[in-house]
């Protein structure tokens, strides 16, 4: 085998080598803001619920102490029908969102897959 020869598959490896490691650093940072929104989504989506249901809870005891007492169970009953179309309704968006969101590490997918039309002979 020629220095030459050899000296050029060093080289290629080299570069391919090098390629990889691009990739990689570029899947890792995809990996880190994944990670990232995701703590995010999860502490924001906890305190809200229970800052709501807090809420919510208070103003339903409110509401139905406000009544007489021959029509609370009625008003009890609207409440929980209430509630019960409202947790209908958003675990019907949260779906729906669920479905909308870009699958993750789109870039490092589509950059393997530019890498390998260019490698192929």
């Amino acid at each position: 085998m020629s220095p030459g020869l050899l000296e050029s598959a060093r080289n290629v490896l080299a570069g391919i080598i090098d390629l990889g490691r691009t990739r990689f650093e570029l899947f890792s940072t995809e990996l880190r803001e994944e990670l990232t929104r995701l703590a995010a989504a999860i502490v924001g989506g906890l305190a809200a619920v229970m800052f709501g249901a807090t809420g919510l809870a208070f103003g339903a005891v409110a509401i139905i102490l406000s009544v007489e007492e021959a029509k609370r169970l009625t008003v009890t009953v609207g409440v929980a029908v209430f509630f019960l179309l409202l947790a209908v309704v958003v675990a019907w968006r949260v779906r729906r969102l669920a479905g909308l969101k870009p699958r993750p590490f789109d870039a490092t997918l589509t950059e393997l897959r530019h890498d390998l039309t260019a490698l192929k002979p």
